[in-house]
């Protein structure tokens, strides 16, 4: 239920009419206005037209054209759900920002008030002043339960009407405005009333929002799983209120019901609910979503008075229009229905009387019963012979409240059903020229426009997004904005037609002003035929003229024929035959007008055969309009384009390139041209020479003609066809194929194709064989199926002219229709023999004998895929999978079909991996079993990806089997889709006798056996045990140790006794027993931990990263290292300044940050400061965090105060001589400064790209270490990548399984995964973990304030970590485990918080008081106890081989390392891969400084490119990274425990070493730490080079880019900061160097003409009152 209401408030949107049209343009564009927060609720004022949105944390004021005039701030407040207001008495603790979502926005008009009710607070309502939503009339959180009016939980809705009471007892008071609300049931701490009635004064022991009408009769508890409701809509009308809501019935389905009660009424006697039913042909939409009342137009009232469903429906009778939708969480069918609010009542009074004169029967059946009671009897038995009349509004000796029961609901039938594209979710209904409108908005955010009449609905236009009406608003409900359009766009249709096929009563066709418009915009269209709106009249057209065209030169009458006779008024004296000016027509009837062409052009073509009436002059060259009163010969008229001059007919019209040839044609009409005529040709010009007749010629090469004389243009003639036998012909084939009336020929001497006469040789009679140039593809299935595209030269002319095809030896059948002449034949390859030959060339044989072979070969393999990733993906589809195998690169990719489950794939990349789109799942469910990945090779190949699942299911692991060459394995571990095998004790050889005496052969055959099935599933390079990699930790880490003991317990053995001997085998037996159980142990730990880490992984990639905010990332980074941690003034905020100073104060800091922002002033501050030796560097590491936060809204500014000091640091370093030194260590102000600067360019990239890997890399070296112990005292784990933090001793423990209850959160139970070697802290830690797992740390219970405990039986024990029951060791106390509760596995628990309530804390007291009093004399321990002065006498007098064989078993345990560092390897490599790749995004502020860098060092000739990289690593990878990787919590919300930490010390370590340029190295006696990832350094360093490479390359970041990058910054996140309380705590380095600042101020001569020091003195004395100068 609440995820169905989840969904539909998710994208509700509401409706509703502003009657108050304003006369904006509708051309202009849309009006609109966003918020920063999903709105929730929005009014109008009647009165004023004023808009008010209801948002979360938020009120906005906007006046018509959704400007904002004002806005209220109510959020997010300090608020739990168990919190009673006033909050201050609420435990700290439990209070957390929460956000203020908006139940109820209602005008209060009486008093100009808005009611505001949200959800914190136990749903408080407030008043704000209408004229300024930022005033707050009232509020008050302390009156207790009677004021929580609205809901607290987010899924119920909330709705309000405005009402009037009159109390019976005081006639004469004048009677209250109050407000009904309606809601449904949202949890315990919940008010649980359905409906109250709240006052808007007070009176008497009433006050404000308090609910004056008892209201029990009316409310869910005790029956909220029976009763769950939606509220939608509540109006009122003749003295009744009434509510529209959904319910159900006892079940889960929903019905939809509207109650009514009278306005009066003091005790909701009258409270009746009527059923309603909306159907169409048999379909239930039961579940009511919006509403709206209304008058129903004269139209519809006819229509549903005519209709006989509906009653008497007269225009002035109010009608409720709901929307509602199909039950269930998916539906998405909606139907529109109507009921008239007469019927409604006639149906609530039928139920009354039947109630109180019918024993509660209609037509002899029930039909009422009482709803929220658990009396299921007749509520109307005996109530015989109660008046009606008298009792219309109920009485409290009458039975209340009633409902109808389902088979008496009202009926209506739906006039509007959509199905799919989202439910209907609102609805507003509107009236134009006597038609109603319904606007139906749904839950994807579109509204349709639905014209109803006749009881039929059209739909006339859908507007989508944010597209809503001038008269109505549109809200996506938990969207941003709010979207004001018109309600018809009349003007976008340009002609009658368009605009009368719309059918939409907002539109028609305004006669005499030719436009589409709205009736009221129609200046005379209440005159018959002035306005055309009904598709049954006829548009007003025009049938013809006369004369058809005219020029634009000419006015003259034109005789228009119009269609319409009964034209308005204009037209009446004019007969059916009109002669109407053309200037008329234009204004009248938008019709277009014609003019002639231009004066200029070519006779013929441009000019006398046109549409229009003209005539050419041959003197001047020019067209004109046609004059009759023009003649001579000189002049041809219109249509006589044969007297046109021109050329016709040249010969010939083929022209070969490179061949001069002469060129006739025929002149028409030039007798008065006969000086002189030139051609153009192309961009050449040549002469034209007359011949005898009317012949001309001229000689050249051409394309086109334009024939001039002087510089008119006689004839455009464009027949002439230029050729070039070579082009497209490149071969002997082609050549021949080409057409015969070209004469082209393949010339020997020039071996190209050539014009005949062009070539000095004899053409050749055969062309020369064929020759392959490319075979593609290369590689083919070996079923073959798949086409091969053979491309080369002289392939044939013809396609009959391939006679034969081989590829690789196997014939290949030509695919005809694919042919290519000469250049490309096509042909399907057969099977191969997979025992002959696989490779060969390809074969082409041609007409004539011929035969071409490829030099390339084509190669025949068997692909084999073998892996998916990913292997889950939705069902939807639209996954990109990856699959990867052996020689999958065969065929191409228009021969590969992938199919997923059946499901095709569509192939995005092909090659050595393939890459396909899954689409969507045809069925409803999909199986739980893999879904089989089949890839197809053409027609005949087909192949499985190896899933490698099911084997568990198959059979059992002494059932498998597995051979390594020819000796067995033994299966250790068998799972559904993993194997896990142990090595062969002895040296397998290969079972293949080749291979056997192929001694440099290293690779041995796996093969599996399930049954009679077998499986090679890939080769295994045997490695001999000399040839081990890990020599340089395992031999000094263990081989040496043994070594040492085995050698002194020799010399011990030839000194000693024979009693001395038998004790040296004794401990070299349990040496060899501790070694190999040691191997055993690793061996089985690391198979377990890689199994559990993948599915950790998984649960990772689909977790939320608790990003801090920017704020507590700064506070962090910035001050969290300081000496006052986390209570720093910085991070608290907090500056004790007395009220009475405060204004002075502000203003004061104030003009000191003016101050600041003076260059001249702030370089002389720090380099004042920095001269002092008091000056230390922690001082300087604090200063510069304060000065970034004073200055964070001018990062510009800090940048250039940043390099200014940045180049004074590099001069003295340079000048040193030790310019590597630069940047080493935060030794003054700037070093730091820079630091904070690459903290602040760099939390964007960490949110979006670094930030995932690394948080990843923290949950897998957190999750392996609580995998096994932790000794929470002396802080070391089994697991753990830190030698120095490596649990020494070997522990017993198993994994349990707790089944844990947490205590008024509900019933659901949480299994959590702990040690039965755990302390108890810890297992409330783990416990916190996983039940909160989707709360950042800091909203989580911390440890101390929750109990835990175990319920075995009757009674509960409370576990601690000490107690009476605690074991004793000596002086020694062992602090309590799960174990030694005995606590086994799939025990219950209960989880509790510790109230802080007096006997609480007496109770902890004595508790601590009980605990102090345990440990007064002794020590406590958890998993190692630390050897005390006894044991340490003991120790001293042991022998060496004691001493020997404690250390041997020590380093021993120093291989666990190895099998962490392997486990977390890839996580490492993502966050190095993340931090230093170039190829991705890298921020701006990176590439900026590297190249400031880069651009300094280019000016000093003793900085080389070691140096630049020891800056760049000094900058950014150690200043930055180093820093964010050892304190995760800097960037996450999250807790960092020591053993965690010293493992990231580790990393980071690593990370550092990979930086450097100088090598390391290494030896045996070399750290563990160091030797540990001692082979991945080279290849990390190379990364980093690369990385700097990369930057250097990449396009420069300008500094205007970087400013503008920067000011972005400083806009989105100065004001979270505490600026103010920085620039105090500045002022204190200022004030305690005061007289040094003076003094360097006035020494500066810039600083002089600035005043510097005055202003500081001004400063002073307003903060300090300091007596200077002035």
């Amino acid at each position: 239920m609440a995820g169905w209401v989840q969904m539909v408030r998710w994208v509700q949107m509401a409706l509703f009419l502003v009657w108050s049209v304003s006369a904006e343009s509708v051309s202009g564009e849309f009006l609109e206005f966003s918020t920063d927060m999903p709105i929730n609720n929005v009014v109008q004022d009647p009165a004023t037209g004023l808009l008010y949105l209801g948002a979360v944390n938020a009120i906005y004021q906007l006046d018509a054209s959704l400007k904002l005039e004002a806005r209220a701030v109510t959020g997010p407040k300090k608020d739990a759900r168990s919190c009673t207001p006033p909050v201050s008495t609420c435990v700290t603790t439990e209070l957390k920002d929460t956000n203020n979502i908006n139940k109820l926005l209602l005008v209060h008009p009486t008093n100009r008030s808005l009611i505001v009710c949200g959800s914190v607070y136990r749903g408080i309502c407030s008043l704000l002043n209408l004229n300024n939503v930022n005033e707050q009339i009232y509020y008050s959180d302390s009156k207790g339960e009677r004021t929580y009016a609205a809901s607290i939980d987010e899924n119920v809705s909330v709705v309000g009407v405005m009402a009037t009471f009159q109390l019976k007892d005081d006639p004469d008071k004048k009677p209250f405005d109050v407000f009904l609300i309606g809601k449904g049931y949202g949890g315990h701490e919940d008010n649980p009333k359905l409906i109250t009635t709240r006052i808007l004064e007070n009176y008497k022991e009433w006050v404000v929002f308090e609910s004056i009408v008892e209201a029990s009769p009316v409310q869910a508890i005790p029956y909220p799983p029976l009763y769950q409701h939606q509220f939608r809509f509540a109006f009122k009308d003749t003295g009744f209120v009434y509510f529209l809501f959904s319910r159900t019935l006892g079940g889960a389905e929903n019905f939809t019901f509207v109650s009514r009660l009278c306005e009066k009424d003091e005790g909701y006697y009258s409270y009746t609910e009527l059923q309603l039913s909306c159907r169409k042909n048999g379909v239930q939409y039961n579940k009511v979503q919006a509403a709206y009342i209304t008058e129903p137009g004269k139209e519809l009232a006819r229509a549903m008075q005519d209709s006989g469903q509906y009653g008497t429906v007269t225009v002035w009778d109010k009608v409720l229009f709901i929307v509602a939708s199909r039950d269930g969480e998916d539906a998405t069918d909606s139907a529109l229905c109507m009921y008239p609010l007469k019927r409604i009542n006639e149906r609530v009074e039928d139920i009354l009387n039947a109630c109180y004169t019918e024993n509660g029967k209609i037509g002899g059946q029930q039909a009422v019963y009482s709803p929220y009671k658990s009396i299921t009897d007749n509520p109307c038995e005996n109530r015989h012979s109660v008046s009606m009349e008298q009792n219309r509004c109920g009485a409290e000796f009458l039975r209340y409240p009633l409902a109808s029961r389902p088979q008496f609901a009202l009926q209506a039938e739906a006039i509007f059903t959509r199905k799919g594209h989202g439910h209907l979710t609102a609805v507003a209904i509107a009236v134009e020229n006597d038609h109603t409108i319904a606007f139906l908005g749904n839950s994807l955010g579109e509204v349709v426009k639905v014209g109803i009449g006749e009881l039929k609905t059209s739909i006339y236009i859908t507007f989508t997004s944010r597209a809503f009406v001038k008269a109505l608003v549109l809200l996506l409900e938990c969207t941003l904005w709010v979207t004001k359009v018109p309600v018809q766009l009349c003007h976008l249709k340009t002609d009658c037609m368009s605009c009368m096929a719309q059918k939409d009563p907002y539109c028609g066709w305004c006669v005499l002003e030719g436009r589409c418009t709205r009736r009221s915009e129609c200046s005379r269209a209440e005159e018959k035929n002035g306005w055309l709106w009904s598709s049954r009249k006829e548009c007003v057209k025009i049938v013809s003229f006369h004369p058809p065209n005219l020029s634009c030169k000419k006015s003259q009458q034109v005789n228009a024929q119009v269609s319409q006779t009964q034209l308005p008024h204009l037209f009446l004296n004019f007969p059916s035959q009109t002669i109407i000016r053309k200037a008329e027509l234009a204004d009248l009837l938008h019709l277009p007008s014609y003019c002639t062409l231009q004066p200029y052009g070519e006779c013929r073509e441009t000019c006398v055969s046109r549409l229009w009436a003209c005539q050419w002059n041959t003197a001047d060259h020019t067209c004109s309009d046609l004059n009759d009163a023009e003649t001579g010969p000189n002049i041809i008229k219109h249509k006589q384009a044969k007297n046109c001059p021109r050329f016709e007919n040249p010969d010939p019209i083929l022209i070969p390139v490179g061949h001069k040839t002469r060129i006739s044609f025929e002149g028409v009409n030039l007798e008065a041209y006969k000086v002189s005529c030139h051609i153009v040709i192309l961009l050449f010009e040549d002469d034209v020479k007359a011949e005898d007749g009317p012949f001309y010629s001229f000689s050249g090469y051409m394309v086109g003609m334009l024939f001039y004389y002087d510089e008119y243009l006689l004839v455009l003639y464009s027949v002439v066809t230029l050729y070039n036998c070579s082009l497209g012909r490149e071969d002997c084939s082609l050549c021949k194929n080409a057409d015969l009336k070209y004469q082209c020929v393949w010339c020997p001497q020039t071996r190209s194709c050539v014009f005949e006469k062009l070539c000095s040789t004899v053409e050749l009679q055969e062309c020369p064989d064929p020759g392959i140039s490319a075979i593609i593809p290369r590689y083919g299935p070996l079923n073959g199926g798949i086409s091969v595209t053979i491309k080369g030269s002289n392939l044939g002319i013809q396609k009959e002219d391939i006679k034969h095809i081989t590829v690789a030896g196997v014939p290949c059948i030509q695919q005809e229709e694919k042919y290519s002449v000469s250049t490309s034949v096509v042909c399907e390859i057969g099977e191969v023999d997979p025992k002959g030959p696989l490779e060969g060339a390809v074969e082409v044989e041609v007409k004539g004998g011929k035969k071409g072979t490829s030099s390339v070969f084509f190669t025949y393999r068997d692909p084999k895929p073998l892996a998916v990733y990913p292997d889950k993906g939705p069902k939807e589809g639209g996954t990109l999978i990856t699959i990867t195998g052996n020689q999958l690169h065969t065929a191409s990719k228009e021969d590969i079909a992938i199919t997923v489950g059946g499901v095709p794939c569509q192939v995005e990349g092909f090659g050595e991996q393939i890459t396909c789109k899954v689409g969507k799942y045809p069925s409803e469910k999909v199986p739980s079993d893999v879904l089989p990945v089949k890839v197809h090779y053409g027609k005949r190949t087909e192949t499985q990806v190896s899933a490698g699942r099911g084997f568990s299911k198959a059979m059992t692991a002494k059932e498998a089997q597995a051979f390594l060459g020819d000796v067995s394995c033994n299966v250790n571990t068998l799972q559904d889709d993993k194997l896990f095998l142990d090595p062969p004790t002895t040296t397998p050889r290969s079972r293949s006798k080749r291979q056997r005496r192929d001694v440099t052969s290293e690779l041995l055959d796996l093969l599996i056996k399930f049954g009679n099935g077998e499986w090679v599933v890939g080769s295994v390079r045997y490695e001999r045990k000399y040839e081990v990699k890990l020599d340089k930790i395992i031999i000094p880490a263990v081989v040496v140790p043994m070594l040492l003991i085995i050698a002194i317990s020799i010399v011990c053995y030839r000194r000693k006794s024979q009693q001395a001997e038998r004790e040296y085998e004794k401990v070299k037996h349990q040496l060899e027993n501790l070694e190999e159980s040691v191997r055993d142990r690793c061996k089985k730990e690391f198979t377990d931990l890689m199994i559990e880490m993948e599915d950790h992984t998984n649960d990772l990639s689909e977790g939320r990263i608790p990003f801090l905010d920017y704020k507590t990332y700064t506070d962090r980074v910035f001050f969290l290292p300081s000496k006052d941690g986390a209570n720093d003034v910085m991070i608290t905020g907090k500056l004790d300044i007395p009220e009475a100073r405060k204004a002075t104060v502000a203003q004061a800091l104030n003009q000191f940050s003016n101050l600041l922002n003076s260059k001249t002033f702030l370089i002389t501050f720090i380099r004042t400061l920095e001269a002092r030796s008091d000056f230390n560097a922690r001082a300087k590491v604090y200063f510069a965090s304060l000065l970034t936060v004073a200055l964070h809204g001018k990062l510009e500014y800090y940048t250039d105060i940043m390099r200014t000091l940045l180049l004074g640091l590099m001069e003295e370093y340079v000048q040193s001589k030790n310019p590597k030194l630069m940047l080493r260590r935060s030794e003054t102000v700037v070093e730091r400064m820079l630091c904070n600067w690459m903290s602040i360019c760099l939390y964007q990239f960490l949110k979006d790209s670094a930030g995932e890997p690394l948080y990843k890399l923290f949950r897998a070296i957190k999750h392996q270490i609580e995998k096994g112990p932790v000794d929470s005292q002396v802080k070391k784990a089994k697991y753990t990548l830190n030698d120095t933090g490596l649990l020494g001793d070997d522990v017993e423990y198993s994994m349990l399984t707790l089944q844990v209850l947490v205590q008024g959160e509900g019933p659901d139970i949480t299994p959590v995964k702990v040690l039965d070697c755990d302390t108890i802290s810890q297992v409330k830690e783990k416990i916190i973990e996983q039940v909160y797992k989707n709360l950042p740390y800091s909203q989580r219970p911390k440890v101390e304030s929750v109990t835990l405990e175990w319920r075995p039986g009757s009674t509960g024990q409370i576990l601690s970590d000490l107690d009476v029951t605690s074991q004793k060791e000596g002086r020694w106390r062992h602090l309590n485990t799960l174990a030694h509760y005995n606590v086994r596995d799939n025990a219950t628990l209960v989880l509790s918080r510790v109230l802080h309530t007096q006997q609480s804390y007496d109770q902890n007291h004595d508790n601590h008081e009980e605990r102090n009093a345990l440990l007064e004399d002794d020590k406590v321990f958890h998993l190692v106890r630390p050897a005390d002065e006894l044991d340490e006498m003991k120790s001293k007098r042991g022998s060496i081989k004691d001493k020997s064989m404690t250390k041997a078993i020590t380093e021993i345990y120093l291989t666990r390392l190895l099998s962490v560092k392997g486990t977390l390897q890839q996580f490492v490599d993502d966050f190095f891969r993340s931090v230093l790749c170039s190829g991705t995004v890298v921020p701006p502020a990176v590439k900026y400084f590297f190249d400031f860098l880069d651009e300094q060092a280019l000016k000093h000739e003793n900085v080389d490119e070691e140096t630049i990289h020891i800056w760049k690593t000094n900058s950014l990878p150690l200043r930055f990274w180093v820093n964010i990787l050892k304190n995760p919590h800097f960037i996450f919300d999250v807790h960092v425990t020591e053993v965690v930490d010293a493992s990231l010390s580790v990393i980071a370590q690593t990370f550092m070493d990979a930086c450097t340029k100088s090598e390391h190295k290494l030896s045996r006696d070399s750290p563990s730490n160091k030797l540990l990832y001692a082979k991945e350094i080279s290849t990390y360093k190379k990364m980093v080079d690369e990385y700097y490479k990369g930057i250097r390359q990449m396009v420069p970041v300008s500094d205007q880019d970087m400013n503008t990058h920067l000011a972005e910054v400083s806009r989105a996140h100065t004001d979270k900061l505490n600026t103010q309380v920085a620039l105090h705590q500045l002022y204190q380095y200022a004030s305690k160097y005061y007289k040094e600042i003076v003094l360097s101020l006035d020494e500066d001569p810039a600083a002089q003409s600035k005043q510097l020091t005055l202003r500081l003195q001004q400063i002073a004395a307003a903060l300090e009152n300091k007596v200077t100068d002035l």
